[in-house]
């Protein structure tokens, strides 16, 4: 398209069009000559939508942008020309746009969840024919995807919801994606995937199609869930370093970059490295001490705990790393509550730096597993509910290379899936199940120690109990059905006899006095 605009000066650029790359706009094209046309779209360019725009780009597609927001498309286009001369296209109207694509035409969205993506579909639709696909790339409740998959179906077009993960370093240089939805439309753009998304030696490129309906999405969701467990219990190691070890900024820089070389091998511990590196250019000391202790959220972890919810899967570990997102968000009752609940908690146990640091390890690596065993559970139970048939070991696969939680462990968790498709829980694989025996010590004197010490270790401490509470063969609940039956006559099973009891529990009490 550039080459061929830029090589017949009578060609005229319209206000309504902006180019990337050497040449000029490519609408108000003579009829004596042949348009050639993008092999794809993308609308919505914040952030994320520019930077993947670049992305595919640069693996050699070329690509029209629109925006409602006409700079926003002049600053993509500008980026273009800057980063390489990509052949990218810039589009100020929509219609403009969407005939600027190849038929069948595929139109990638990145804009924010819910009434702009209904709003921004209308605007695309209204000039897409029958056969062409929408592509939403946000970060979208997944029952939203399957209604508007059905309402595209009913227009003759094709609809697919894809989590993209990696912010917007891994959008521009390779995302792990999960396309669900019409594997037709799937398939109109897998060559474009399969290039765009991150690429892991030995694993392949971090996508695949993930499976029908809202599966995309549903999965980009839990993922989300899974992340946020992952930065809870380190966010907690480092506390129980920092407060009861007493570690400096260097040294936990130090610790992390080595722990970083080994099983724990991550994006998010090397970056915690690195944050323990930065000094503050405003002041004094450290920047991470100086950010406010109040973490911000958008949702899909809350959406993660409330599928588990629905689902009866225990979640204990997102769960609990939701609430410690809640409890940030109290900064001033929690500065209030400090000083009414003053006093020294120190245990006053004399701490060996060196055997804290290796147990601190050995009990975020447990609880990790914890948190990955509860993810995966609610994938696997929402995709039993809704017959999607995912496969849980390729999941892990794609979440090697490009996405947040990508971490050397997951190849091990594909390979628990590999040995045992219907894996009922991540815990009692082998290899895992050897590797939690052998820190469970660790883990305990982690938590116990916490404790002893008035520091919260909310995430670890919850994956302990949910491992503690999958490994016996009796619980308690015994007595909680009995109380039930007691005040509600919601009867009961035995452990002898087959049938359905009620007792009537406050007669016989009471007849004994």
């Amino acid at each position: 398209v550039r080459s061929f605009a830029s090589s017949h000066p009578d060609l005229r650029r319209s206000p309504g069009v902006a180019s990337g790359g050497a040449g000029g706009g490519i609408e108000a094209i003579p009829a004596r000559y042949k348009m050639a046309l993008t092999r794809i779209g993308l609308a919505g360019l914040a952030v994320m939508g520019q930077n993947l725009a670049l992305n595919i780009a640069e693996k050699g597609f070329p690509i029209s942008v629109y925006n409602r927001t006409t700079s926003k498309v002049d600053e993509t286009v500008q980026r273009a020309k800057l980063e390489g001369n990509l052949p990218l296209y810039g589009f100020h109207d929509p219609a403009s746009f969407v005939n600027s694509i190849q038929k069948p035409r595929v139109v990638i969205m990145l804009v924010k969840a819910g009434a702009p993506v209904d709003q921004t579909i209308a605007t695309l639709a209204a000039h897409l024919e029958q056969g062409d696909c929408i592509v939403d790339g946000g970060n979208e409740w997944y029952e939203n995807t399957e209604r508007r998959e059905k309402a595209m179906e009913e227009r003759g077009l094709l609809y697919l919801g894809m989590g993209v993960s990696g912010g917007e370093e891994g959008a521009r240089h390779g995302p792990s994606m999960m396309p669900g939805g019409s594997l037709e439309a799937y398939q109109y753009i897998e060559d474009i995937l399969l290039k765009v998304s991150a690429q892991v030696p030995d694993s392949g490129p971090c996508v695949t199609y993930i499976g029908k309906g809202g599966s995309g999405n549903f999965v980009k969701m839990v993922h989300n869930g899974i992340e946020y467990g992952d930065m809870q219990l380190i966010a907690e190691a480092y506390d129980v370093l920092k407060s009861v070890g007493k570690l400096t900024n260097g040294e936990l820089q130090q610790v992390f970059a080595e722990w970083n070389k080994g099983e724990l091998l991550s994006f998010l511990v090397e970056i915690t490295a690195d944050i323990f590196s930065i000094k503050d250019d405003q002041g004094e000391g450290y920047l991470v001490d100086k950010v406010l202790d109040k973490t911000g959220m958008k949702g899909t972890g809350k959406w993660t705990v409330q599928q588990a919810a629905e689902l009866s899967v225990a979640a204990p570990t997102i769960e609990a790393s939701l609430d410690s997102r809640f409890l940030s968000g109290l900064k001033d009752e929690r500065v209030a509550a400090s000083k009414i609940f003053q006093g020294d908690y120190s245990s006053g146990e004399t701490v060996n730096k060196a055997q804290l640091i290796e147990d601190v390890r050995k009990a975020l690596y447990a609880s990790k597993i914890c948190s990955y065993a509860q993810g995966m559970n609610i994938i696997k139970a929402k995709s039993t509910e809704k017959g999607w048939g995912l496969n849980l070991g390729e999941l892990a696969r794609i979440w090697k290379g490009g996405c947040i939680i990508r971490a050397s462990f997951l190849d091990r968790i594909k390979k628990a899936y590999d040995r045992n498709g219907e894996l009922a829980n991540l815990l009692i694989d082998p290899e895992f199940a050897q590797e939690i025996m052998d820190r469970q010590a660790a883990w305990r004197r982690v938590v116990c120690l916490a404790i002893n010490n008035g520091v919260s270790t909310p995430g670890m401490s919850a994956s302990l109990a949910y491992f503690d509470s999958y490994r016996r063969d009796r619980l308690p609940a015994n007595l909680v059905q009995a109380q039930r039956d007691y005040f509600g006559a919601h009867t009961y099973e035995r452990v002898d006899m087959p049938g359905s009891f009620h007792t009537e529990w406050y007669k016989i009490a009471n007849s004994k006095i």
